[in-house]
């Protein structure tokens, strides 16, 4: 990490606790204080109208308690409600106040804050389904206006990358797809130094997988000197680097990866087939390479055991004709076709 990320990652702001208070026993204080105001209210208008008797003395005081009921009916209690904030499990609230901020609320339940603290809008992905773009601007924005736009969701997440075109080591274009499991770990930041973090970690993520591809080949050969490691044999070193190169990058959103793993990996179209025989070929050599192996081991066993047991002398010529006689059978594609020779060599 270069020293203008490090200044820029030091100086931000960092997730702490807002000051809050369990709401409950609050909120039902307020709706009983609701109905005070009410009656009081009520009680203000049958003592203006003297239609009771009995109230009939606290008609100098009918205004006052007009004008308070009023107040804490319909402005002090409403104001006091709205600072009441419901957190769901695994879910968080950033709250500002005036522009500055006040904290973060993490833990389930119902809080009660200041009532003037705002939680902050998150740009969260809407999810729709097709048709014109007219119509996709529009499905958005109702969806937007219906889901509440002020929680962060502090589950583990997945984002599945689209499959793209990448070159790798030796300059051969594949194609490939990553999944990465991520969650966020710092509120502040991820709404505060970002400006979407969901399409930055989507950007940021593309960015890793093309870094950590071209340092790669597809598959370990030969054309690669002193380097055995591949995208296709070295999957968990891979997924390691990938996982550790996307976390240094979305460190200042305030998000920590879980895991990043390929999901998709092949060739291009355009050379798909060349490399497919030139895969088979090298399968075919692999092959031969391992029968001949067995087959000079089986032969020598078979020259041993003759010594051993003293079953025929063969003087160089007639072991060089075994040789050859089992070398055939053995490493042959057919089956072979015996011949019964009743001469000799000579």
């Amino acid at each position: 990490m270069d020293k203008t990320t490090q200044a820029l990652i030091a100086d931000t702001h960092t997730e702490f606790a807002a000051r809050a208070r369990k709401g409950l026993a609050l909120f039902i204080l307020l709706v009983l204080a609701e109905f005070l105001a009410l009656g009081l209210f009520v009680l203000g208008i049958v003592a203006v109208t003297g239609k009771v008797g009995e109230l009939s003395g606290l008609a100098p005081f009918a205004a006052l308690m007009i004008v308070a009921g009023a107040l804490l009916f319909f402005v002090i209690v409403p104001l006091l409600f709205a600072g009441f904030k419901i957190i769901k499990p695994n879910e968080a609230r950033v709250l500002t106040l005036f522009g500055h901020y006040l904290g973060s609320l993490r833990h389930d339940g119902i809080f009660w804050v200041n009532p003037f603290a705002g939680a902050v809008k998150v740009a969260t992905p809407v999810t729709t389904g097709g048709g014109s773009e007219a119509t996709q601007g529009k499905s958005d924005e109702m969806a937007n206006l219906l889901m509440d736009t002020t929680k962060i969701s502090l589950k583990t997440m997945t984002l599945s990358t689209e499959k793209q075109k990448i070159n790798d080591l030796l300059g051969n274009p594949i194609i490939i797809s990553i999944i990465v499991i991520w969650r966020v770990v710092d509120t502040a930041k991820a709404v505060f130094n970002v400006d979407n973090y969901f399409e930055f970690l989507s950007v940021q993520s593309d960015s890793a997988l093309r870094n950590i591809v071209r340092k790669y080949p597809y598959d370990s050969t030969d054309d690669v000197s002193g380097h055995e490691k591949s995208l296709r044999g070295s999957s968990q070193e891979i997924a390691d680097n990938l996982r550790a190169e996307i976390q240094e990058k979305v460190r200042v959103a305030g998000l920590e990866i879980v895991e990043a793993r390929i999901t998709h990996l092949a060739y291009a179209p355009e050379i798909a087939a060349a490399m497919l025989q030139r895969q088979q070929a090298s399968a075919v050599v692999d092959a031969r390479q391992l029968i001949v192996e067995g087959a000079v081991g089986m032969v020598q066993m078979a020259l041993e055991k003759l010594n051993e047991r003293e079953i025929v002398e063969l003087d160089e010529e007639r072991k060089a004709s075994m040789v050859s006689n089992l070398m055939v059978v053995l490493c042959a594609n057919k089956d072979a076709q015996p011949i019964v020779n009743s001469g000799t060599l000579y």
